[in-house]
């Protein structure tokens, strides 16, 4: 199967390719969501999390997956939320979530928390569930913070499969979360496809196999940092991550990535350290004003933590105060 790669721009991929069946459901959730939040007064930040999948037919049997558990962003949504921001949270279909992450089925499943209460199992009663003793302070803690996130309205989420789902929901969700202005945060964690198969060159059926070798040729994903910084988000603070195997390529592709974009912030990891070591990457003197007078030149801070003293420290509790800090010095530049 070979095609003819096609070069697209963020505005010719939304012109040719289909939005999602139920965007206009979900944006109008969005809409409603982001109306609360502003008439409260808190900041908002647009967490995406988990890979995106492209997919080989148009009834799909086959895709690819850019692999992610999504595991940094359902842990960073919790501590922006216990940070006081409401969060959107676009997640891959089954990937991780906030809350529910501290029992994914295979590291620690929820199952195992739970006890038959044995003092009934042998009398007239109903068989009691209960709560495993030495489980027990953990899953309360859990379960109050999600109660409390519950009752104070200030967690949506939204979910994706394809890199056109995702695609058409970042505009969209962008678009509505630009009324907020610099209250506005985007925390763009999600692993998203570096090419794509257009849907006008998809097989209809399943490609069929027995005919030897399969060549496909696809096309890039629109590079949509650009259009997100310029004509989506109107001032909002925009936070990209750089994950690189050598970790000579970290600071150099991160410091292209702003220049080529205009965004606030790269935080770059490497594949192998990156559960305790990352690198904030932006402008020097960064304030949100206009760039004219900035100075060209860039800063690195390095975030580090040791796993060896607290093997159960998450860096992302770090990463999202050192965020926060930053983003709140951002919203400042509005009552100057």
């Amino acid at each position: 199967m070979t095609n003819e790669p096609t070069s697209f721009s963020a505005e010719s991929y939304f012109a040719t390719q289909p939005p999602p069946a139920t965007l206009d459901h979900d944006i109008a959730g969005v809409r409603s969501f982001v109306a609360r939040q502003q008439a409260a007064g808190r900041k908002v930040v647009l967490v995406t999390s988990g890979g995106t999948t492209v997919p080989l037919e148009l009834n799909v049997v086959r895709f690819l997956d850019n692999f992610s558990a999504g595991t940094r962003g359902a842990t960073s949504a919790e501590y922006f939320l216990k940070a006081g921001y409401a969060v959107l949270f676009m997640h891959r279909q089954f990937s991780l979530q906030p809350f529910s992450r501290h029992y994914s089925h295979s590291t620690n499943p929820f199952l195992d928390l739970l006890d038959i209460d044995k003092s009934t199992t042998s009398s007239s009663q109903d068989p009691q569930i209960g709560v495993t003793p030495e489980k027990r302070a953990h899953l309360l803690q859990v379960l109050t913070a999600y109660k409390q996130v519950q009752a104070a309205g200030t967690l949506h989420t939204l979910t994706f499969v394809t890199v056109n789902d995702y695609l058409w929901l970042l505009r969209a969700v962008s678009q509505e979360l630009s009324v907020l202005n610099r209250k506005a945060m985007y925390y763009l964690a999600a692993a998203v496809s570096d090419f794509f198969l257009p849907r006008q060159k998809m097989s209809e059926h399943k490609i069929q196999s027995g005919k030897g070798s399969l060549h496909i040729e696809m096309d890039q994903v629109p590079k949509i940092l650009k259009p997100m910084v310029d004509e989506w988000t109107r001032n909002g603070y925009i936070v990209s991550f750089k994950l690189e195997t050598d970790q000579a390529l970290l600071i150099p592709k991160a410091r292209a990535s702003i220049e080529r974009y205009g965004h606030q912030v790269v935080i770059g990891n490497d594949l192998n350290r990156r559960k305790f070591e990352v690198v904030f990457v932006s402008r020097k003197n960064l304030t949100g004003a206009s760039s004219e007078g900035r100075d060209n030149g860039f800063e690195e801070n390095w975030l580090r933590i040791d796993l060896s003293t607290d093997h159960e420290k998450e860096i992302e509790e770090d990463i999202v105060k050192e965020l926060v800090k930053r983003h709140g010095d951002w919203t400042c530049v509005d009552s100057e």
